[in-house]
């Protein structure tokens, strides 16, 4: 059997919708489903996020069971640098002394792990990462 990832659905509370329409359309996602209780993202390689309701009012912890992070890679360094200025922009704040590099979870001294992390207003962790050569 051979697999690709497909899709993840986050359940959210829908007022927060516009954050995550306006975060992946700065990344270049296509919209996939816009509508008042439901969001899709797709990225170029066919995969997908939604964003829905969540049946349930309870708060999320990416430090207890279940997904901790979702990472999003990008193609150069820069690009971290680039979603920096726009988390900065929308007031967004940037968690765990990011952005950074993070050397030890590269495999070369040529190599870098270059990386912010911060979440949503549903309390959903994001990494936005570049690995690969150092950028001079």
């Amino acid at each position: 059997m051979k697999a690709t990832f497909g899709h993840v659905l986050m359940h959210i509370d829908v007022k927060n919708i516009s954050f995550y329409k306006d975060l992946f359309t700065a990344m270049a996602w296509s919209l996939w489903c816009d509508q008042p209780n439901m969001l899709g993202v797709g990225d170029a390689n066919g995969g997908s996020l939604w964003f829905g309701q969540a049946p349930h009012a309870v708060n999320n912890d990416y430090d207890g069971i279940g997904m901790n992070h979702l990472a999003i890679s990008v193609s150069e360094q820069n690009d971290v640098d680039e979603m920096v200025a726009y988390l900065q922009a929308h007031n967004i704040p940037a968690l765990f002394e990011t952005p950074r590099h993070r050397p030890e979870f590269c495999g070369s001294p040529d190599e870098t792990y270059y990386q912010v992390m911060f979440e949503s207003p549903d309390r959903i962790l994001f990494e936005v990462v570049y690995t690969g050569p150092v950028s001079k």
